[in-house]
């Protein structure tokens, strides 16, 4: 049987029991504004060609050295966003109980929210965050006004929710998925204080996972990345620990630990993921570059190519969809080859369609989609 064939059946074998696993998300939040850089307008409304590459547009910006230039935003779309809501508005659509905690408005949920809030019983810490996304066929610049993430602490956790309830809700969390350390200052803090203060005083339980993004850490000094990740280790006294990396970003990790960087085949990949496990003896650690995926257990590495689309309808959130995909995946009990699959199928699908996918919507994704790599 071949993996996509034993995904498939995986899959289909653990769906229902989504609805018994509960799942908590934070702690960011944005407002998400989708933008096509134009590069030459023949009308008004849509009527224009975006710049469609990346290096197209560093060679505008470059060209304006010493001068200046005016290049139009084509506004596509406005959407919530942040590494959290989008993250947890994919599981809770893939059919998991899901609750959240982040910065969505204070003292009202910004609008962008306010179903999302409503379906999660979230609790809003902050005003959110502004990402302006220039999306590129070759990728993405996110230009993020991120102030109100500074009231994103442990002690406003408490606060809102009153120390009871709140301990009363990670006591019954299945997986606690916290992303987007890069833009959440005091985000070392609230970790150091969950697994100093929290989670000795609460019970086991048999399905308890932890998984941690980091998003884009080059901005944040080496040390302050070495302290969280050294810090990681501390959660897999409570739960099942995964550390979730796009190829950059593991890039970025293997160099500031002083292992080997590696490329995008998948040897190198596999060789990323097993070497960051090993150095941080987490649980798991997954590498997902566009068009493949890697992770690496205790046991074994693991690796599958990707569904990749030349044309896809949107791209930022695909990484976030490739986490959901993963992290649910394993909390049901899948594989972590099955797991890495209905990952990249979970991304696969919403570029394509700009929606979140169903279970049930990723088993047909997977039967009828065959593996894709950036050369095809």
């Amino acid at each position: 049987m071949d993996i996509k064939q034993t995904a498939i059946e995986e899959l289909s074998a653990k769906s229902s029991e989504a609805s018994s696993r509960s799942v908590l998300v934070g702690l960011d939040g944005f407002v998400d504004i989708i933008i096509n850089p134009v590069d030459q307008r023949f009308g008004p409304g849509d009527n224009y060609q975006p710049i469609r590459d990346m290096s197209t547009f560093g060679k505008r910006i470059l060209a304006a050295a010493g001068k200046s230039t005016n290049i139009e935003m084509g506004k596509k779309m406005e959407k919530l966003g942040g590494n959290g809501p989008i993250l947890a508005n994919a599981i809770l659509n893939a059919g998991f109980p899901t609750r959240y905690i982040g910065a969505l408005g204070d003292p009202l949920i910004h609008p962008v929210f306010e179903d999302f809030a409503k379906r999660t019983e979230a609790v809003s810490l902050a005003e959110p965050g502004v990402t302006h996304a220039l999306e590129f066929r070759d990728g993405k610049i996110m230009l993020g006004l991120m102030d109100s993430l500074e009231k994103v602490t442990y002690s406003s956790m408490v606060d809102k929710m009153g120390e009871g309830a709140f301990i009363d809700l990670l006591s019954r969390t299945d997986l606690f998925a916290i992303v987007n350390w890069t833009m959440l200052p005091y985000l070392t803090q609230v970790l150091q204080a969950l697994v100093d203060q929290v989670y000795p005083n609460l019970g086991p339980r048999d399905h308890r996972s932890f998984f941690f993004d980091l998003a884009d850490p080059e901005k944040r000094s080496d040390d302050d990345l070495t302290a969280v990740l050294r810090l990681l280790h501390r959660f897999c006294a409570f739960g099942s620990t995964t550390l979730g990396l796009n190829l950059k970003e593991a890039q970025h990790v293997s160099r500031v630990l002083g292992l080997p960087v590696g490329e995008s085949n998948a040897e190198d990949i596999m060789g990323m993921a097993r070497d960051i496990r090993n150095e941080l003896s987490l649980d798991c650690v997954v590498v997902h570059p566009t068009d493949s995926a890697a992770c690496a257990t205790k046991d074994d590495t693991f690796y599958t190519k990707g569904f990749f689309t030349p044309d896809p309808m949107i791209t930022t959130g695909a990484g976030d969809h490739f986490n959901a995909g993963f992290s649910v995946s394993r909390l049901l009990g899948l594989s972590p080859q099955s797991a890495l699959i209905v990952g990249c199928a979970f991304s696969g699908y919403y570029v394509r369609s700009a929606e979140s996918p169903s279970l049930s919507s990723i088993g047909s994704f997977l039967r009828k989609t065959e593996f894709a790599t950036l050369e095809d």
